[in-house]
C-alpha cells in the first residue's frame, strides 16, 4: 500500500511498522510544515503520542513507587523535587506562585492550584494521578521528538502550551481534544460565540506583550477581587493605575463595569428580575412595565432621597431575584469535548437486568421513554433534577435572613460525573429575608417557562463530539428537597395528621392526649400481609384493635391533578389565589395548585417529588439515639409520654409506681453506667481519614450525650456503629430491631441496588416498624418514622438514593 496520502482512516488500523515507512516517505512534508493534510497529521499525532508515552512511562516509573517497607523511598523524593522544579519553571502554567496539584485526591487531580509545599505533601500522601507520565498540566509538551536520535540534525516540536492563562482556561472548558479545524459541520451562531473566545484569548494586551492577553488580565483581576473582597472603588483605582503604567495603545479595561462587560463573552448570562417586596409577583413578562404590585399594591421602586431626587436617573427596586438561564449552560455541555460524549452515556452503557446503578436503569426513566418515544429517540436530550433548600448566609452574625437557591442538575452523565459540583447549575437565587413558603412558585416562573420551551420547541445546539447541530430538548424528571420544602414544591401540606404525601387522607395518625403532638403509632400493620399475626394482635399495639385495612394505593399524576382541579385550587401566581385556596386548605391536605403542573409531561412521571433519605435518616437516628441515651429535652420517653402510654397500649411494666410517684426505667433506655461506657467508646473511636468527622469532639462526658453531629456523622453511626455500640448494653429484642433498622438503611443507600432487594425491603420495613411499635412509646413515632415505609418503593421506581438525596447539594 502507499504511504504518502492514503492515511485517511483511523490510525489504529495501521501498525508501527507501517508508521516507520510512513515517516521515511513523508519526512520532508511533515518537517516542512505541510500539516494541513488531515490523514498525515492524524497518524503522525497518534503514533508520536503513543511512542512518547511509552518512552515517558519507562523513564518515570518512580512516580508510582512511593513506599518501601512503609517509608518513602529516596528515588521518589528526588523525582518529586524534579517535578516541582519543572512545574515552577513554567510560569505561564502557574497561578501566581501556585501550581496545579497532580495528586490523586479527588479535590485536586490537576484541577486545583496549590502552593508548592502543599503539592509536595499531597503527592507524598496520595500519590500521582494514574498514568500521568507526561506533565501536560504543568506545561510539559506531549509531542516533543528529538529526531537527532535517527537523523542527527533536525527535530520537530509541537507544543500544547496555551498562549496565556485565559487561553488555557478556555481550552480546559472545551476539552483536551478541541480542534477548530476538525469540524464536519459549522457550529450554529450561539455555539460560535464559545469558540470565538479562543481567538479573543490571543489578543495582545499591548503590541509586543507576550505574557498576558486582555482576557487573561481580566480573568486574573476578577479572581483577585473575589479572593480578597476588593471593593469596586478599589478595583477602578487599580485598573486606572495599570492603564497609566503600561504602554500606549493598550487594552487594559478602565473600570469594573467594562471588565464585567468583557467577561460576559463567556456566554453564561444572568438576569436580574425585579420582584414584589412581599414576594407576591415578578415584574417579568407581561408584567415587566408595572410600577406597583398587582396583589398588594406595594410600590416597585424605592423613593429616592430628596438630595438625589433630581440627579438620580436609575430607579432602584425594593427587591430583585437572580435568574441564571439554563439553556446556555446545557449547550456548554455539548460544546466541550470533556462532556459532550458523556452526555450520551445513559443510552449507550450496558444495562444488567434487575440491577440499577444510575437513574437511567430505573423504572421511572424507562416509563418516561415509553410515554414519550419522540423525546427518547434522541439520546442527547437532557433529563434534569431540581433541588432547593434555604440557608442563612448571615447566620453567624445573628441576622435573620433566609435565601433559597434553586439548583438544576443533568442526569445524562455517568455515575462518576453525575451529581458532581461542576455539573450543578444554580438556576434561581430567591432573595430574603423571609422564607418564601408557598410563594416559591412565583420565583420559579422563568425556569418553568424555559423548561416548557425546551420541551415544546427545543434549542439548536452544536455537539462537538459528533460535530453536528441538533435540536436539544430537556425534561424535568423530579425534585429533591427536605420535607418542609417538599410542601413548597408539591403543594401538599407536610404538617399535621395528613403529612404523608403517599397515604394522604388514608393516614391513621392521631393527636396524643397529653403531648398534643401527632403520632403515627400503629400506622404500619396495614402494610403487612393480610394473614400476618400482628394484624390480629390486640395487646402489643393499640389496645383492643385489629387491622384489616389494606395499604393505600399510590396515586398517579393524572388522579392527583384531577383532584386538585376539582377542588378549585389556584396557582399562587393567579389573582385571588390566597382568598380561594384558604377555605379549601382547611378541608384537605392541598395548599395550592403547584406550578410544576404547567409542564405538559409532569403528570406522566411516576415520581414527581422525592423524599429526602438524608434528612429522614438523620431524624430517625436522633430520635433513636436521644431516646436510648435518655437525653433531657430530646428523648421521646417523657413524663407526658408515660402518662398517656397506657391509654393507648398495654404496658403494665411501665406504669407509675403509686408508692414512690415515679415511673420505672424502660427496657429501651440506658442507665448511667451504660451511657458512660458508650460515650467513652465513641470518644476513642478512630476512622480512616475523610471517612467521617472526629466524633470524639461530639461527646459530652459531663451530660453523657452526643451533640453537634452532622448529617453524615449520623449516617455513618446509623449504618455502621449502631449494631456494635448497642450489642452488649441493650436487651436482645431491642438490639435486634435496631440492627434490622440499621441494615435497612445500609441496603437502601447502596450505590448499586437490585430490584428484588428493593421489593424485599418494601416487605421488611413495615415489620421492622411494627417491632419498634411493640417497644417504644407512641410519642416516638413522628412523620419521619412513618416515611420509612415508602423509601424502598421510591428506590425501586427511581433508582439509587445517591442521585436523589440532599448530600451533594448541601455540600
Amino acid at each position: 500500500m502507499g504511504h504518502s496520502n492514503v492515511w485517511n482512516s483511523h490510525p489504529k488500523n495501521y501498525g508501527p511498522g507501517d508508521f516507520a515507512v510512513f515517516l521515511v516517505v513523508n519526512r520532508d512534508n511533515l518537517l516542512g510544515g505541510k500539516r494541513k493534510q488531515r490523514g498525515l497529521t492524524r497518524v503522525w499525532v497518534y503514533w508520536l503520542k503513543t511512542i512518547l508515552r511509552g518512552k515517558m512511562s519507562s523513564d518515570r516509573q518512580w512516580m508510582y513507587k512511593r513506599f518501601m517497607n512503609g517509608i518513602l523511598i529516596q528515588e521518589f523524593l528526588n523525582g518529586l523535587e524534579t517535578f516541582i522544579n519543572f512545574a515552577c519553571s513554567q510560569s505561564r502554567w502557574m497561578d501566581g506562585d501556585k501550581i496545579k496539584c497532580p495528586c490523586n485526591n479527588r479535590k485536586c487531580q490537576n484541577m486545583s492550584f496549590r502552593d508548592v509545599n502543599t503539592v509536595k505533601y499531597h503527592v507524598a500522601k496520595y500519590g500521582f494521578v494514574p498514568n500521568y507520565f507526561v506533565w501536560i498540566y504543568q506545561g510539559e509538551s506531549t509531542m516533543a521528538v528529538d529526531s537527532d536520535q535517527n537523523e542527527g540534525s533536525e527535530s520537530y516540536v509541537c507544543s500544547e502550551e496555551p498562549s496565556n492563562t485565559y487561553h488555557r482556561m478556555v481550552n480546559e472548558a472545551a476539552g483536551a481534544d478541541f480542534n477548530m479545524d476538525d469540524m464536519d459541520e459549522p457550529p450554529n451562531p450561539e455555539a460560535q460565540k464559545f469558540y470565538d473566545m479562543l481567538k479573543a484569548a490571543d489578543n495582545e494586551l499591548w503590541p509586543g506583550c507576550k505574557t498576558h492577553s486582555q482576557l487573561s488580565l481580566v480573568a486574573r483581576l476578577m479572581s483577585m477581587k473575589s479572593e480578597n473582597h476588593m471593593s469596586e472603588k478599589l478595583f477602578d483605582q487599580v485598573t486606572k493605575l495599570m492603564k497609566e503604567i503600561v504602554p500606549d495603545n493598550n487594552l487594559v479595561t478602565d473600570n469594573f463595569y467594562s471588565t464585567k462587560k468583557l467577561l460576559r463573552g463567556m456566554g453564561l448570562p444572568v438576569e436580574k428580575i425585579d420582584c414584589c417586596f412581599n414576594g407576591c409577583m415578578l415584574y417579568w413578562g407581561a408584567d415587566s412595565d408595572l410600577i406597583s404590585c398587582k396583589f398588594c399594591d406595594h410600590p416597585r421602586f424605592k423613593k429616592p432621597p430628596r438630595v438625589a431626587e433630581k440627579r438620580q436617573k436609575t430607579k432602584v427596586a425594593y427587591k430583585k431575584m437572580y435568574y441564571f438561564p439554563l439553556i446556555p449552560r446545557l449547550q456548554r455541555l455539548y460544546a466541550s469535548n470533556a462532556t459532550a460524549h458523556d452526555m450520551r452515556w445513559h443510552s449507550e452503557h450496558e444495562v444488567e437486568q434487575g440491577v440499577m446503578r444510575h437513574p437511567s436503569d430505573s423504572l421511572a426513566w424507562k416509563h418516561f421513554n415509553q410515554i414519550h418515544p419522540d423525546f427518547a429517540a434522541e439520546s442527547r436530550n437532557v433529563r434534569l433534577g431540581l433541588c432547593t433548600d434555604g440557608f442563612q448566609p448571615f447566620g453567624q452574625s445573628g441576622q435573620q435572613y433566609s435565601t433559597w437557591p434553586v439548583i438544576v442538575t443533568p442526569y445524562n452523565l455517568p455515575p462518576w460525573l453525575c451529581m458532581k459540583e461542576q455539573y450543578m447549575f444554580l438556576s434561581i437565587l430567591v432573595p430574603g429575608p423571609k422564607n418564601p413558603k408557598d410563594k416559591l412558585d412565583v420565583f420559579l416562573q422563568p425556569l418553568i417557562a424555559e423548561l416548557n420551551h425546551l420541551w415544546d420547541v427545543g434549542v439548536n445546539t452544536y455537539d462537538i463530539s459528533k460535530k453536528q447541530n441538533f435540536m436539544m430538548r430537556a425534561a424535568l424528571m423530579w425534585t429533591v428537597s427536605d420535607f418542609p420544602a417538599y410542601s413548597m414544591l408539591s403543594g401538599w401540606s407536610t404538617a399535621g395528621r395528613l403529612a404523608c404525601p403517599y397515604c394522604m387522607d388514608k393516614s391513621d395518625a392521631f393527636t396524643l392526649k397529653f403531648s398534643g403532638k401527632q403520632s403515627w403509632f400503629d400506622n404500619h400493620r396495614k402494610f403487612l400481609p393480610a394473614n400476618h399475626p400482628f394484624r390480629r394482635n390486640r395487646t402489643a399495639f393499640r389496645k383492643n384493635k385489629t387491622v384489616t385495612t389494606v395499604p393505600p394505593v399510590v396515586r398517579s399524576g393524572d388522579d392527583i391533578l384531577t383532584e386538585i382541579q376539582s377542588l378549585g385550587l389556584k396557582k399562587v401566581t393567579e389573582m385571588d389565589a390566597t382568598r380561594t385556596n384558604g377555605p379549601i386548605c382547611r378541608t384537605c391536605g392541598w395548599r395550592k395548585h403547584s406550578i410544576f403542573w404547567d409542564l405538559p409531561y409532569w403528570r406522566s412521571n411516576l415520581i414527581r417529588h422525592n423524599l429526602d433519605v438524608m434528612h429522614i435518616e438523620k431524624n430517625v437516628f436522633d430520635n433513636v439515639f436521644n431516646t436510648v441515651l435518655n437525653v433531657d429535652g430530646k428523648t421521646k420517653d417523657t413524663f407526658k409520654s408515660r402518662q398517656e402510654l397506657n391509654d393507648y397500649c398495654r404496658r403494665p411494666e411501665l406504669k407509675r409506681n403509686e408508692a414512690t410517684g415515679k415511673y420505672p426505667k424502660a427496657c429501651y433506655t440506658l442507665d448511667k453506667k451504660a451511657r458512660q461506657t458508650l460515650c467513652e467508646w465513641v470518644k476513642i473511636l478512630k476512622f480512616p481519614d475523610g471517612y467521617v468527622s472526629n466524633m470524639g469532639r461530639c461527646v459530652d462526658m459531663k451530660k453523657l450525650k452526643l451533640f453537634g453531629m452532622k448529617s453524615h456523622d449520623c449516617h455513618v453511626f446509623m449504618q455502621r456503629l449502631i449494631p456494635i455500640a448497642f450489642r452488649e448494653i441493650l436487651p436482645l429484642n431491642v438490639w435486634k430491631v435496631l440492627t434490622e433498622l440499621s441494615l435497612f438503611f445500609k441496603e437502601l443507600t447502596a450505590t448499586t441496588i437490585k430490584t428484588d432487594d428493593m421489593v424485599r425491603l418494601e416487605n421488611d420495613i413495615p415489620l421492622i416498624l411494627c417491632k419498634l411499635e411493640r417497644i417504644f412509646p407512641p410519642s416516638f413515632f413522628h412523620s419521619m418514622e412513618h416515611l420509612l415505609v415508602h423509601l424502598a418503593y421510591e428506590a425501586r421506581i427511581t433508582g439509587p438514593v445517591q442521585y436523589r438525596w440532599m448530600y451533594p447539594f448541601e455540600r
